[in-house]
């Protein structure tokens, strides 16, 4: 369904039309009636325009946030349940062409120290990572093609897929986050078994874009803009988008990033499998008080429950970039995968005794500093249920495919199971004594709530085979 001429520029995020939403939502916020009928029709789960969306984003009436708020949680839960996805990043090279200047991997940044992960290290990085218990990874680099061509990244992705720990433990779904390419070039990513595609827009306003990439690749906006496009052309058919914010106005930028979702299902059948919400950060060589755009944590919070209700069968990311109570406070409102125990840095999963501190290679610093044990210890006990789930990917449930499933609600029927046996996998491997007690009873608890009979028996079938020294177990 792809159409080559009408995305062949990024002209559909359209700055009058973006502002005219903006403009008309202020008006129509005032009118209580109008809110209400947009949460009516939101709790269709049929999703919202990015016109009514933005009329949320201006709601001032306490109980109308209420209803909003209370709105992403029922919808949230109606979809996904209470499972929540883990992974993690692993940064393979921090060698930049590009001159973001928010990013602590930008090219002028002389303070930076450059490094690229040989395959031995990458073997290392990838056992330390399945020791946090960690199934699914993002795959991120910078843009240099001299260091970093995609002959590397899909090496990379190859070594991290074929390396198995002691315990047999892979793996076993690599998502990945690298810049703008080619159509040509995405379909050797999809050969070498590319999970979600994620390239994150930065920011929708071109003045802003312009002054954020004074240099680099990254700088042409129609290139970058239109790059998850070519991915669906390419035949990657997850594909994963977001802005960071911070870089200018939050209204602006969730419209616009609405407006592209809209661009994305019109042009392909599907929308986007997953929206990230990151927060600009501290970076070194990146000087915060240059942005004045930051949204605050209601405002964030807002951005979040907005984002779920107008889109709700999406995935939404939120990373270690926030702390663990804007984190607690988010999960209600839309967010279904977060990272844990997570490092930005290039091998800094791997840490030899009696080494000395290595220079920093980080590409932002983190605000939740937990373990992937203390985070899973903290989902369940606010009546979560972890997940490391990667069946659906390795089913070939994705795409448009994926989402029948979640329209018609039987995608809760394979993701409840699935979340609590990779739940168990994680706690007969990794979990801390205390962790398995409580983890335990989660899945007791939880398995009783499946719907159908016969998926409850099986997955209880394969809890015990699991028990019993059997792995990977799915539906």
């Amino acid at each position: 369904m792809y159409s080559k001429t009408e995305f062949q520029d990024s002209s559909f995020i359209d700055d009058a039309e973006i502002l005219g939403s903006l403009e008309e939502a202020k008006k129509l916020a005032k009118n209580h009636g109008a809110v209400r009928a947009i949460l009516d029709k939101a709790r269709e789960c049929g999703g919202l325009t990015h016109r009514e969306a933005a009329v949320l984003l201006e709601i001032d009436d306490p109980q109308l946030e209420h209803e909003l708020y209370a709105l992403a949680k029922e919808i949230k839960e109606r979809i996904y349940g209470r499972r929540i996805v883990l992974f993690a990043p692993l940064y393979v090279a921090n060698h930049c062409v590009n001159g973001c200047v928010y990013c602590g991997f930008h090219a002028g940044n002389a303070a930076m120290c450059r490094k690229k992960l040989t395959m031995e290290e990458i073997d290392r990085e990838a056992d330390a990572i399945l020791a946090l218990g960690h199934k699914r990874i993002a795959m991120e680099a910078g843009e240099d093609p001299v260091n970093i061509p995609l002959d590397y990244i899909i090496e990379c992705m190859k070594r991290v897929y074929a390396y198995k720990n002691s315990r047999g433990d892979s793996i076993r779904r690599i998502n990945v986050n690298i810049a703008a390419t080619t159509v040509e070039e995405y379909r050797r990513l999809k050969a070498a078994e590319i999970g979600t595609f994620i390239l994150f827009q930065e920011t929708f306003h071109r003045p802003t874009y312009a002054k954020m990439h004074p240099k680099g690749p990254k700088s042409n906006y129609d290139w970058h803009t239109t790059a998850l496009f070519r991915a669906q052309e390419g035949g990657i058919d997850d594909v994963g988008t977001g802005v960071l914010y911070g870089l200018y106005d939050y209204k602006y930028e969730t419209v616009a990033q609405l407006l592209f979702a809209e661009s994305m299902e019109k042009a392909c059948g599907v929308g986007p499998h997953t929206i990230s919400v990151p927060r600009l950060r501290e970076a070194e060589g990146v000087d915060m008080k240059k942005f004045p755009y930051m949204p605050t944590d209601e405002q964030f919070l807002r951005i979040i429950a907005v984002i779920r209700v107008a889109t709700p069968y999406t995935g939404m990311i939120l990373s270690t970039r926030e702390t663990p109570e804007t984190r607690r406070r988010a999960l209600d409102l839309g967010i279904s995968q977060v990272s844990a125990g997570s490092c930005t840095g290039i091998g800094g999963y791997h840490k030899e005794i009696g080494q000395p501190e290595q220079p920093d290679t980080a590409q932002f610093k983190v605000s939740d500093e937990r373990t992937p044990d203390e985070v899973l210890t903290w989902l369940c006990e606010d009546g979560y249920i972890p997940s490391y789930c990667t069946a659906c990917y390795r089913q070939g449930r994705t795409g448009d495919r994926f989402m029948s499933l979640a329209k018609s609600g039987q995608i809760r029927n394979i993701c409840q199971p699935n979340a609590l046996l990779t739940f168990k996998e994680y706690l007969i491997g990794y979990g801390s004594d205390h962790l398995k007690e409580l983890g335990e009873r989660v899945i007791a608890g939880e398995v009783e709530k499946i719907p159908s009979d016969k998926i409850k028996e099986l997955t209880k079938e394969r809890l015990h085979k699991l028990e019993n020294g059997a792995q990977d177990l799915y539906f």
